[in-house]
């Protein structure tokens, strides 16, 4: 197999893996965003108290090393073969990464600014929502990707409980033993995540209250003639310190 016999199959074939993309992030969407909806509340409700953040973390941990296919099958017994199935186990996979890195985003943002916020009047919800969760989303947004890059891989093993995406090209391959169709369906997969990788952690980028602040323009930076006069001005109108008579 040569790569021009690669992109001869996937252009004959374009149709059907477009397909198979959409539905891959589809489920991929459906899953994280669901996680991201329960989970950020619950990270946050972590702050309640040392127990409550220890139970919650206990929990999502616990789904987190559960093996992929194990807890897809386990799923499928209750809910059935289906895309609902795949979509439900990246809800529960995509918990942890979320919960713990909303939690531990919340406990680093410096206790003085949440004084701060409460001696200038704000209650308990505004120091979360104008304090708190803003510094804390870079964080989230770690968090995020962890869980996006985790669930396009573990959705590649869809069509085993009766899912779409890019896995049915990989298993008809493999039980083909045809490689052109394992590369098909491999490869969009990982660039894929190499993808969102790439632009979730842009965005996390833009987020970042540090870097927000470094690309504000600095006062005083209208101009260098102004700035330079505006100073010469400012030094005149200081009186000269007298010397000491001695």
């Amino acid at each position: 197999m040569t790569f021009a016999d690669f992109l001869d199959y996937f252009w004959r074939n374009r149709g059907l893996m477009g397909e198979y993309f959409l539905q891959h992030v589809q489920m991929v969407a459906a899953g994280v965003g669901l996680a991201l909806l329960a989970g950020v509340p619950l990270g946050i409700l972590c702050m309640r108290g040392r127990w409550t953040a220890r139970l919650i973390l206990s929990a999502t941990g616990i789904l987190q090393v559960v093996p992929s296919l194990a807890m897809l099958v386990l799923l499928m017994l209750w809910m059935g073969l289906g895309n609902a199935t795949v979509m439900a186990g990246l809800f529960l996979y995509s918990l942890n990464p979320i919960v713990r890195n909303t939690y531990v985003g919340l406990q680093q943002v410096s206790g003085s600014l949440v004084d701060a916020a409460r001696g200038l009047g704000m209650s308990r919800w505004q120091q979360l929502w104008r304090v708190r969760v803003p510094l804390a989303l870079p964080y989230m947004m770690t968090g995020l990707r962890v869980a996006a890059v985790i669930a396009i891989g573990v959705a590649t093993i869809a069509p085993l409980v009766g899912g779409d995406g890019l896995g049915r090209e990989v298993y008809a391959g493999i039980n083909g033993q045809n490689s052109l169709r394992i590369y098909a369906g491999a490869l969009p997969a990982a660039l894929l995540a190499i993808a969102a990788d790439i632009g979730l952690g842009a965005l996390q980028r833009r987020l970042d209250p540090a870097a927000v602040r470094s690309r504000r323009p600095r006062a005083g930076r209208s101009g260098g003639s102004d700035g330079g006069s505006g100073k010469a001005a400012a030094d005149a109108a200081v009186p000269p310190t007298p010397k000491a008579q001695g």
